[in-house]
């Protein structure tokens, strides 16, 4: 299972060589006594803080708040003066979701930080760094230690849920004072040594990292990552991953049902809107809309092969989804047509926030900026 599959795509991999936070797999300097691992190390304050990685945004409040690379937190009022906060981690945040003043952001490294008065101070609620395997510790053998999370959704200041990699998903009803673990996937509770044959197995396979059709079965990937969340209007939650695959739960997360997308590639980004109305993206441009949680599908033409990474929802079931090389597809309503507008300076962008007088916040590996979409 490659790790550059996480969400979103080449974003997180430049945010992971970038910050040099841990990931999926990180060995601690044995010689060197003064190393500390940059879970437990602070933000710096950079001065070009606005102009480094950023992976998400969101509204809390008055407040408009960008999170990414270094555990690196903005604070804005007007989406145009932007500070720098300080936050005790320097591990990389690849999402935020906030409610009034409530902020949670979730990142590598297994880490959730959670601020309550919209993010001018923060604390650590959850982190969950990678250790070697020892043969008296086999738990250290499941791929889900010190993996990172990607999505947080919340939605209540008490009840919320993180999904990551290797299918990890957590869910609280204390507001994150307490995660526990969800089985949204079934294989992945299965024995880790499975899991640890299956890797080998993938390895061993004489493609040179290029996966053929059968590879690209949804059933040979017993554990994929969970690249994002959502809850529709009915109520319920759907979750969008790697390689097509798609989890819905009608209860509130505590049973699911496993989902094939028409598409074998990664989503990386799900909108969930009123009844049971969802539209999924993701890989080469890739866009797929369901108005029955799933049970059938209808693609939207993009008129792009670029990989989609982040979206936003718009009143009358509108979207704006945004990618690589500065794309921003936008459509007001479910019966337009996605249009395509371009913001080349932007680069890779990873998430958008509408903001006043009709102009799109963004944030991608160029930091912080504003665009005017046509």
């Amino acid at each position: 299972m490659s790790v550059s599959t996480f969400r979103p795509l080449a974003v997180a991999l430049i945010a992971a060589w970038a910050s040099g936070s841990t990931c999926v797999i990180a060995q601690q300097p044995a010689a060197d006594d003064h190393w500390v691992d940059p879970v437990d190390a602070p933000a710096q304050i950079m001065p070009l803080a606005t102009h480094a990685l950023l992976l998400d945004i969101a509204r809390s409040s008055d407040y408009y708040l960008a999170v990414g690379a270094r555990g690196n937190v903005l604070r804005s009022k007007d989406a145009n003066a932007w500070i720098q906060v300080e936050v005790p981690t320097r591990t990389t945040f690849t999402a935020v979701t906030a409610i009034d003043n409530q902020v949670w952001a979730v990142g590598h490294a297994g880490v959730i930080a959670h601020s309550d008065d919209s993010g001018e101070h923060w604390h650590i609620q959850r982190k969950d760094p990678w250790h070697p395997a020892t043969q008296s510790n086999n738990a250290m053998k499941d791929p889900r230690q010190g993996a990172p999370l990607l999505d947080v959704l919340f939605v209540s200041t008490t009840h919320g849920f993180a999904v990551g990699a290797y299918s990890m998903a957590l869910r609280t009803n204390d507001g994150g004072k307490t995660w526990t673990k969800m089985t949204v996937n079934a294989d992945a509770a299965a024995d880790t040594d499975d899991a640890a044959s299956h890797a080998v197995h993938s390895a061993d396979s004489d493609h040179s990292g290029v996966l053929d059709e059968s590879e690209m079965t949804l059933d040979q990937e017993p554990n994929p990552h969970l690249n994002a969340i959502a809850r529709t209007g009915s109520g319920a939650l759907f979750i969008v991953g790697e390689r097509g695959s798609a989890f819905r739960s009608r209860d509130d997360g505590i049973t699911w049902k496993r989902l094939k997308l028409p598409y074998d590639g990664s989503m990386f980004g799900v909108l969930g809107y009123e009844a049971d109305r969802v539209l999924a993206f993701g890989l080469r441009g890739h866009v797929f809309e369901s108005t029955d949680l799933g049970d059938h599908w209808t693609k939207l033409e993009t008129g792009t092969e670029l990989s989609l990474m982040g979206g936003v929802t718009l009143p009358d079931d509108g979207a704006i989804i945004v990618g690589a090389n500065g794309i921003v597809l936008m459509r007001s309503t479910a019966n337009e047509a996605l249009k395509s507008n371009v913001d080349q300076p932007a680069g890779i962008i990873a998430a958008v926030l509408p903001v006043q007088n009709g102009s799109l916040l963004l944030a991608g590996e160029n930091g912080i900026s504003t665009f005017q979409a046509h």
